[in-house]
């Protein structure tokens, strides 16, 4: 498929709240899946958002890859979501982490964020579905949906002091952009 330019803070379309999906199945949806995912994957991402790529529509893609313990082995698999039409249900506990986005590059600020989520919406083709996440996964769903409703991470840090200007080649363990 095709890799699109991250769209940055001070773009229009990161402002403004995204439309709805109201066909599926169609190849022009399938085909900006892809196109997100190929330029999520083009610059490290763990998740997008259509309107990160000028998209102003209600998509978001998540890509968790798997964990590995100190001596290697796989003790958690990668999981890939995709979400028409996202919407948070359900939301509970409370934690302040790192964030990091691909459209507010050099940046990391410290969120609170609900620990457990439940999210509901449709996948490409139409169907229904629902996922319960917690921990980075919960995070990074609603840092998401927060996109589509024309909400960057950077709105949600609650002081100045908890936004940080970061050097590409710091602390590469760091949190991964979502």
């Amino acid at each position: 498929m095709a890799t699109h330019e991250i769209q940055v803070a001070g773009a229009p379309v990161l402002r403004n709240k995204a439309k709805r999906i109201t066909h599926f199945g169609s190849s022009s949806l399938k085909d900006l899946v892809e196109d997100m995912l190929d330029s999520m994957h083009a610059v490290n991402g763990l998740g997008l958002a259509a309107p990160q790529i000028g998209v102003p529509l209600r998509v978001i893609i998540i890509d968790v890859p798997e964990e590995k313990n100190d001596e290697g082995e796989v003790i958690a698999p990668g999981e890939q979501h995709v979400y028409c039409n996202p919407e948070l249900v359900k939301a509970s506990g409370e934690e302040e982490d790192d964030e990091a986005c691909l459209s507010v590059p050099g940046y990391v600020g410290t969120v609170k964020r609900s620990t457990h989520v439940t999210v509901k919406g449709q996948d490409v083709k139409g169907r229904r579905i629902r996922t319960k996440a917690e921990g980075l996964l919960a995070r990074a769903f609603q840092h998401e949906i927060d996109h589509l409703n024309g909400v960057l991470y950077i709105d949600r840090v609650e002081s100045p002091e908890k936004l940080r200007r970061i050097e590409p080649s710091e602390d590469p363990e760091g949190p991964s952009s979502i």
